[in-house]
């Protein structure tokens, strides 16, 4: 049989990071596992921030590290003794179409994210995250304000 699992966008936002503390409230009550997805946002069509105007970073790895670190991490810590099985991905793309095909590809249960995030330039330009995994997610998902 398999195991019921909690997909939890997380982006280091105060949101995200409630997200992941409601995933983790009903998957003890479920006995579900939690699999947290950071996805660096990369399109050759993504506005740039004023950081990145000069030279858009390329380096891979220093990119992941920035994310394990303000993404993963903190959530780990603040939930890495409730009791439940926390996985975690860290990956790159428009992060609604790649939770999006993660979810559908790891075929997870529910999906968990924060109402908000993080880059509201980019949310207003283009749509939030949240809006469009409402729209297109095709699992139960939790907008948690």
């Amino acid at each position: 049989m398999k195991k019921t699992v909690y997909l939890v966008a997380v982006d280091g936002s105060e949101w995200a990071g409630r997200a992941a503390q409601r995933a983790v409230r009903l998957a003890k009550l479920t006995g579900a596992s939690i699999h947290l997805v950071s996805v660096v946002s990369w399109s050759a069509y993504a506005p740039l921030s004023i950081e990145n105007m000069a030279t858009r970073p390329l380096d891979k790895k220093h990119e992941e590290a920035e994310a394990m670190e303000s993404c993963i991490e903190p959530i780990l810590e603040m939930l890495g003794n409730e009791g439940v099985d926390i996985d975690y991905t860290i990956t790159w793309g428009a992060p609604a179409e790649v939770i999006h095909k993660l979810a559908k590809s790891e075929k997870v249960d529910m999906i968990f994210a924060g109402r908000r995030g993080r880059s509201n330039l980019f949310d207003m330009l283009l749509g939030s995250v949240s809006n469009k995994l409402a729209h297109h997610a095709g699992v139960p998902i939790v907008l948690v304000p």
